[in-house]
């Protein structure tokens, strides 16, 4: 109804979960964590978190073909764990 989705971004030590609007693209999602990733995008490694708590580890996820990346132009699905890659600005 208000056409909000989360994305969550993942490190060795947390999973954290992001709150954007629907059709947002990877460059516009990344602004929600700090401004300059939209300036700096270079790419998005996208796979869905529901498959990561399955397989349990990025490494097997990439094992299997289920770790993609992902240009300017991707929109953000809900349920995407996305690692941005940025460039200095």
């Amino acid at each position: 109804m208000v056409n909000l989705i989360n994305f969550f971004t993942h490190g060795p030590d947390e999973v954290r979960a992001w709150i954007i609007r629907k059709g947002f693209l990877a460059p516009k999602a990344g602004s929600v964590i700090h401004n300059d990733f939209e300036k700096a995008f270079i790419m998005a490694e996208v796979m869905a978190i529901d498959e990561l708590m399955v397989h349990g580890t990025v490494a097997v996820m990439k094992e299997k073909g289920r770790w993609r990346e992902e240009g300017k132009t991707y929109e953000v699905k809900d349920g995407d764990c996305i690692e941005f890659e940025i460039g200095q600005i």
